[in-house]
């Protein structure tokens, strides 16, 4: 007797419901930008010895936290300048499409500002009180990059903020509060983060320049054309992925140049900047620039704690 068939019940996730509308708006696809930083300082604070769980940990939530209040300020503020129009065509924005109340959004954001600054607070005993400064101007650029009487990404300083915060000073910190100094592939290895974090803006701003030129909101594709833009993309591309010979040539293991195998999908992500001709394309293009930082990171980290695991099982 044949067995009956089988019924499977497919649940679909209603994207209007309240968990979903704030995860969207948390805008999970940037959130590599916040976790690669953490993970490659971690890596090179564990191959100079000196891994600290704890601070690392710490770290990555702080950074992960101020991703997220800074994308729930750019939904408020893009709104309030009447950046967010019907006329935008990326994903959607909690506020103005009705699904979150302005004053609603602002006081999360301020909420999730304030958690970060206070879990900032416990890395005071593992680096002292330089933290605090970054800590406080953290928030603030977060606040800055759409808000205040200047915003940074409406005067083409958006790129500078993400390469500072999500790659030196990302890096910078990670590895401080776990090693105790810097060193220069400290600082060399934020460059390479930040530049790849970047990117991730290149995409969006260029996706967006016509909505955002309207608003005012003077990005540096805005202000210098897409061929410029190109150019950034591939330049950071370029150089980011220079970063496993300069190591290498510092006396790092050979294992750093595994981010190398990633040069082909790269080559393909600027081609497909260069080509793309509507908004589907650049949004893939940019959940992809996400993805390729995070896979850079990974492979980094394990080119840095891959000798560390091979002496241990030799020794």
């Amino acid at each position: 007797m044949p067995a009956p068939p089988v019924r499977v019940l497919c649940v679909k996730m209603n994207p209007n419901t309240t968990p979903q509308i704030w995860i969207s708006a948390a805008r999970p696809r940037t959130l590599p930008a916040a976790i690669a930083p953490v993970l490659t300082a971690t890596a090179l604070a564990a191959y100079e010895g000196k891994f600290a769980l704890l601070p690392a940990l710490t770290c990555l939530v702080f950074a992960l936290l101020i991703q997220i209040g800074t994308n729930f300020a750019n939904d408020y503020y893009d709104y309030i300048h009447g950046a967010d129009t019907a006329e935008r065509v990326g994903p959607r924005r909690a506020v103005a499409a009705g699904l979150v109340a302005p004053a609603t959004m602002k006081r999360v954001m301020w909420i999730v500002f304030a958690t970060a600054f206070l879990i900032g607070l416990t890395l005071l005993k593992f680096g002292g009180w330089p933290l605090l400064i970054i800590g406080v101007a953290s928030v603030l650029c977060g606040i800055a990059y759409t808000g205040g009487p200047y915003p940074l990404g409406y005067n083409g300083l958006g790129d500078l903020f993400v390469f500072l915060f999500f790659g030196l000073v990302a890096v910078g910190a990670t590895f401080f509060v776990q090693a105790g100094h810097l060193t220069i592939a400290s600082f060399e290895v934020g460059a390479a983060m930040g530049l790849l974090a970047a990117n991730i803006l290149v995409v969006n701003n260029y996706r967006d320049v016509e909505t955002d030129q309207k608003a005012g909101k003077r990005t540096l594709v805005v202000r210098f054309g897409r061929s410029f833009a190109r150019t950034q993309y591939g330049l950071s591309l370029a150089l980011a992925f220079a970063l496993p010979i300069v190591l290498w040539f510092q006396g790092y293991p050979l294992f750093v140049f595994l981010p190398v195998v990633l040069i082909p999908l790269a080559l393909r992500h600027q081609a497909r900047l260069r080509t793309a001709s509507n908004a589907p394309q650049l949004i893939g293009l940019l959940g992809d620039t996400g993805k390729l930082l995070a896979l850079y990171s990974v492979l980094l980290s394990v080119g840095l704690l891959l000798p560390l695991a091979l002496n241990s099982l030799c020794g």
